[in-house]
C-alpha cells in the first residue's frame, strides 16, 4: 500500500464520519493526518519499521500512527468499512461528484435514505431536491451536471496512481524466476492522462503451466487486492482496493514482443496495422507476424513494425493520429526525453501554499541535475493560498535573487555529489482575473523573470467571454508564460471552453509560450493541445508546479504529455540554457 492510498482511505474515513455527524475533532484529525502521508517524502511502508519516523510527521499521533499500521497490515481502515456498511459502498461514489459534499449527501441520506449516484439523480430529476433546507433550482441543477460529468469518467484512474499501482504489481511478480519478461502495455504505456485499467504482461522459456499456476497464485496474493475477477491459462483479473482492476496475460516468449504490441497500440492503430498486414499477405496478432503457419517475427516489437516496412514507433504515439505513415516515410518526430530537460519554471515555496523554502527547493532541483529554477509563488486573489500583494512579492523578489546570488557560485546536491551551479529566477503565478486583468501592478511585473497567468476563478464564464479575458491577458506585455490554460483538475473539474485557436494565434503573435503543467492532476494543456503548438510555431514550457520537492519529480508526466504531443527537445524552451531559455521568451519589458 502507497502513501497515496493510505491517504485517500483517511479522506474517505473523514468525509464518513463527516456525512455520520461525529466528532469534528476527529475528522480533522483525519483530515490533517491525510496531509502528512500525502506529503511525505518517504513511503510509509518504508518507515514502518521506525515508528517514531511517522510519530515525527506534523498531525500524525499515536492514534493515527496505529491506524497507518492497521492499514499497511490488512490493507483497509476499519472505521471506513463500518461506515461504509451503514451507509453502503456506493456513497463514495456519491463524494465524487461535483456539488456534492458530505453535508448535502447527509442531508439527502437523511430524508430520502438515498446513498447511491442513481438514486439521487431520480430524486434530482423529480425535482424532490429543492424541498430540502439549503436546497433550490440551481443547487439540484448542478448536482445533474455533477453526475453528468462523474459518469463519464467513472471508473478512470489518474495517469500517476496507475503508474503506480503498477510497479507494484511488477515488483511483486519479479519475486518469481520463471518469469522472465515483464513489462507493462496498454494505455498506461502510452501515457495516457486517465487510466482505465492497467495491463502487465509476463512471460519466460520456464513460464510453463506448473510455473504459471505458481506465478498466478503468487499474483493473486498481491498486498491490496479487493476482489478476483477472472482467472485463465492467459489472463487473471484482480481489483485493487483502489477500484482499478489489473490484469495479468502471461505469454511465450517467442510472442512477448508481438504481444506487447497488441496490448499497447489503441484499438484504430492496431485495426491499421493488421490491415497493413493484409495488404502485405501477412497475418498479425498478439501472438506473432506470420505467413501462412510460419511466424516470421513475435519476439519484439521492433521486429513486427520492421517486417511492416515501418520504423519502431514509440508507444506514446500509437494512437493512429499519422504515425504509421510517418513511421513509412521516415518522419517520426525525435521525441523529447526527460533528460532533456534543464529547469522547472513554476514553483511554490512557504511564501505562499508551498511546503518548503527557496533554499529547499533550489537543493531539490540541483539533485535532479537542473541547470535554473524560478520561483513563482500565487498572487494575492488567491488569498486561500496566501498570494502576494505588491509589497510582499518586492521583499520575495529579494529573497530570490539573495538565493540565486548564492546557488549560481555553485552548491553540492543534497544527495551528494560534484558541486553544481543553479540560477534562480525571480517569478509569479499572477492571476487573470475575470476581465482579463493581470492581479499585479506592471510596475512589479516588470521586475520578474518569469510571469505565468493562471487562471483560478470565474470558471464559469461564456466560452465568447472566457476567449476575451484570456486575449486580454495575452495583451500584458508582462506576461510571458500561460499556465495551466483550461484550468482543469482531472476526474473533478472540467476544461473550461473558449476558442483555443483564437488564443493560440494571439501567443504566437505576441510570443507568449504555452505550459505543460506536468502535475498528475493537471497535465493541462493536453496532448492535443500541445501538438497544435507544436504545429503553429507556438513554444511550450513544461513545469511541475511543485508545491514542495517531491513534487517535482512529476517532471516525468509532463514529458510524457509532450510526447505524445510529437514534441521534439527544439519546441520545448526549458530544455535550453538559462540564458538561452531567457532570451527565447517573450522579451522584458522594463518600465
Amino acid at each position: 500500500m502507497i502513501n497515496r492510498e493510505i491517504s485517500r482511505l483517511l479522506r474517505e474515513a473523514a468525509d464518513l464520519m463527516e456525512i455520520a455527524g461525529e466528532d469534528p475533532f476527529r475528522i480533522r484529525s483525519y483530515r490533517r493526518g491525510a496531509d502528512a502521508v500525502d506529503q511525505c517524502p518517504q513511503s510509509m511502508r518504508e518507515l514502518a519499521g521506525e515508528p517514531r519516523q511517522i510519530l515525527a510527521l506534523p498531525g500524525i499521533g499515536k492514534g493515527l500512527l496505529a491506524l497507518i499500521q492497521e492499514m499497511l497490515s490488512t490493507g483497509k481502515l476499519e472505521q471506513r468499512e463500518q461506515l461504509l456498511q451503514r451507509y453502503r459502498p456506493e456513497m463514495l461514489d456519491l463524494l465524487q461528484i461535483s456539488g456534492l459534499g458530505p453535508k448535502t449527501i447527509a442531508l439527502i441520506f437523511e430524508h430520502f435514505h438515498a446513498a447511491s449516484v442513481d438514486e439521487v439523480e431520480e430524486l434530482a430529476r423529480a425535482g424532490r431536491l429543492q424541498g430540502l433546507p439549503r436546497m433550490g433550482a440551481q443547487s439540484e441543477a448542478k448536482i445533474l451536471r455533477g453526475i453528468a460529468a462523474w459518469r463519464k469518467l467513472s471508473g478512470r484512474f489518474l495517469l500517476s496512481q496507475a503508474e503506480s499501482a503498477a510497479h507494484g504489481v511488477l515488483d511483486w511478480m519479479r519475486e518469481i524466476s520463471a518469469i522472465a519478461g515483464l513489462t507493462v502495455a496498454g494505455s498506461l504505456r502510452r501515457g495516457r492522462e486517465t487510466i482505465g485499467d492497467v495491463d502487465v504482461l509476463a512471460a519466460g522459456p520456464r513460464l510453463d503451466g506448473a510455473a504459471r499456476q505458481q506465478a498466478g497464485e503468487h499474483f493473486l496474493r498481491l498486498p491490496g487486492v479487493e476482489q478476483v475477477l477472472g482467472q485463465g491459462p492467459e489472463k487473471t483479473s484482480v481489483r485493487l482496493h483502489s477500484g482499478l482492476q489489473v490484469d495479468l496475460r502471461w505469454l511465450d516468449s517467442a510472442s512477448l514482443g508481438a504481444g506487447l504490441q497488441y496490448f499497447t497500440g489503441s484499438q484504430a492503430h492496431n485495426v491499421a496495422l493488421r490491415g497493413r498486414a493484409v495488404k502485405a499477405g501477412l497475418k498479425l496478432n498478439e501472438y506473432g507476424l506470420f505467413r501462412g503457419k510460419k511466424r516470421i517475427a513475435g519476439e519484439t516489437e521492433e521486429a513486427i513494425y520492421h517486417a511492416l516496412g515501418l520504423a519502431w514507433i514509440p508507444p506514446e504515439l500509437r494512437e493512429s493520429c499519422g504515425e504509421l505513415e510517418a513511421a513509412a516515410a521516415g518522419g517520426l518526430p525525435q521525441l523529447l526525453r526527460l533528460e532533456d530537460m534543464r529547469g522547472d519554471l513554476h514553483m511554490h515555496t512557504v511564501a505562499s501554499d508551498g511546503r518548503a523554502t527557496i533554499e529547499e527547493m533550489a537543493d531539490a532541483a540541483i539533485a535532479r541535475g537542473y541547470q535554473y529554477i524560478a520561483i513563482t509563488e500565487h498572487s494575492q486573489a488567491l488569498a486561500m493560498a496566501r498570494g502576494l500583494n505588491e509589497v510582499r512579492a518586492r521583499e520575495h523578489i529579494q529573497l530570490i535573487r539573495a538565493a540565486d546570488a548564492a546557488f549560481r557560485q555553485g552548491r553540492k546536491p543534497s544527495a551528494g555529489g560534484p558541486e553544481r551551479p543553479l540560477r534562480i529566477f525571480t517569478g509569479i503565478e499572477v492571476d487573470i482575473l475575470a476581465d482579463g486583468r493581470l492581479d499585479m501592478e506592471n510596475g512589479v511585473l516588470a521586475e520578474m523573470d518569469v510571469v505565468i497567468g493562471s487562471l483560478h476563478s470565474r470558471f464559469d464564464l461564456p466560452p465568447a467571454a472566457m476567449t476575451e479575458r484570456l486575449l486580454r491577458a495575452i495583451e500584458n506585455p508582462h506576461l510571458r508564460i500561460l499556465g495551466h490554460l483550461t484550468a482543469r483538475i482531472l476526474l473533478r473539474r472540467a476544461a473550461v471552453e473558449f476558442d483555443f485557436e483564437a488564443v493560440l494565434a494571439a501567443c504566437a503573435r505576441a510570443g507568449v509560450a504555452l505550459e505543460i503543467n506536468a502535475s498528475p492532476e493537471r497535465l493541462d494543456i493536453n496532448d492535443q493541445h500541445a501538438r497544435r503548438c507544436g504545429q503553429a510555431g507556438v513554444p511550450v514550457v513544461i513545469s511541475t508546479d511543485a508545491h514542495q520537492p517531491r513534487h517535482l519529480d512529476h517532471m516525468r508526466y509532463g514529458v510524457t504529455m509532450a510526447r505524445r504531443a510529437w514534441l521534439e527537445p527544439r519546441q520545448v524552451l526549458n530544455t535550453r540554457g538559462p540564458e538561452e531559455l531567457l532570451a527565447a521568451l517573450r522579451p522584458r519589458i522594463e518600465t
